[in-house]
């Protein structure tokens, strides 16, 4: 009992400590709750058969799972969760690593002044809105004026339409989102090895280990926490393979390989007034990432002992 007592007397003690910053977070909790919670009855849509011209939600008949048959009998949706997987999945696979060599490379430089100023030029890319940065990709990678085929042409090679060809559109939009948030992801990997024992370093030099044996043995076991925690939070990103910047690079020619669920929610609920399949497919996409990230919650709690709350 006395125990027990000294228990709940310690987690009073550590939420009292804990309250400015709960009284901090209270404003952000209060917007999500108002902007993201409340407007759910909205998920109702896909369960009617909607049309705005019938008045309020409850004007509208129920329908079932009407809107769910109707966005599987697509001739596309196959390719549209095909082409989702594989651009989120590799923008994780390639964003995580690029991040890990740049943090190691930063961490490497003995330089300070060009190390901030390294870090400055690489987080600055991220706080680009898309809109921005596609008007930039498509002049960059244009096949008449760009400068990516003006060196491909200098060096003897065929100029390549990028934005245009669906043997390649995947690759272009993994690599184009990499360049953008490589610098910004890398925060999280520096911050893993500044944790590092210094010690740790220290008796490898004298050992006589070099930079390479301290970076393979010390700074990439260090970090392996954070690397595969990393991984598994995202998860629930595999059915983000980013709307923003597909939407302002992708065209009709290259549907085939770059259309994915965001851009087909898009084109059915606004361009074509279908709101309840619309919705159906975000309903969909959101019950499968949920369920990807909770699973992944779970394995990092159980696994790595980490706890959101």
């Amino acid at each position: 009992m006395k125990r027990i007592r000294k228990t709940n007397k310690n987690k009073i003690a550590v939420f009292k400590k804990e309250i400015p910053f709960h009284v901090m977070l209270l404003p952000s909790v209060i917007m999500v709750f108002i902007f993201s919670y409340i407007p759910l009855y909205g998920l109702l849509i896909a369960f009617k058969d909607y049309n705005p011209a019938r008045g309020l939600l409850r004007s509208n008949p129920w329908c079932g799972f009407d809107n769910f048959k109707y966005i599987f009998s697509l001739p596309t949706i196959d390719r549209v969760f095909y082409n989702t997987v594989i651009i989120a999945v590799g923008k994780i696979i390639a964003g995580t690593m690029v991040a890990i060599i740049v943090a190691l490379l930063l961490n490497e430089c003995r330089i300070s002044w060009l190390k901030r100023g390294v870090q400055t030029l690489i987080y600055f890319l991220y706080f680009i809105s898309w809109i921005i940065l596609a008007g930039i990709m498509q002049d960059i990678l244009s096949p008449s004026n760009g400068i990516i085929n003006h060196m491909i042409t200098m060096l003897g090679g065929e100029s390549v339409y990028f934005l245009g060809d669906n043997g390649i559109f995947k690759g272009t939009m993994i690599t184009s989102e990499v360049w953008r948030s490589f610098g910004y992801n890398s925060v999280v990997y520096l911050a893993a090895i500044t944790s590092i024992d210094p010690t740790l370093y220290e008796a490898a030099s004298i050992d006589g280990a070099g930079r390479w044996k301290k970076i393979w043995h010390i700074t990439l076991p260090g970090m392996a926490t954070i690397i595969i925690l990393m991984c598994v939070l995202n998860l629930g990103n595999v059915l983000n393979a980013g709307f923003d910047q597909i939407f302002n690079l992708y065209s009709v020619q290259t549907y085939e390989s770059g259309d994915i669920i965001d851009t087909l929610v898009y084109r059915i609920g606004l361009q074509q007034a279908k709101f309840g399949p619309s919705t159906a497919v975000g309903l969909l996409k959101s019950v499968i990432s949920f369920t990807l990230i909770s699973f992944a919650y779970l394995f990092a709690w159980k696994k790595y002992d980490y706890k959101i709350f």
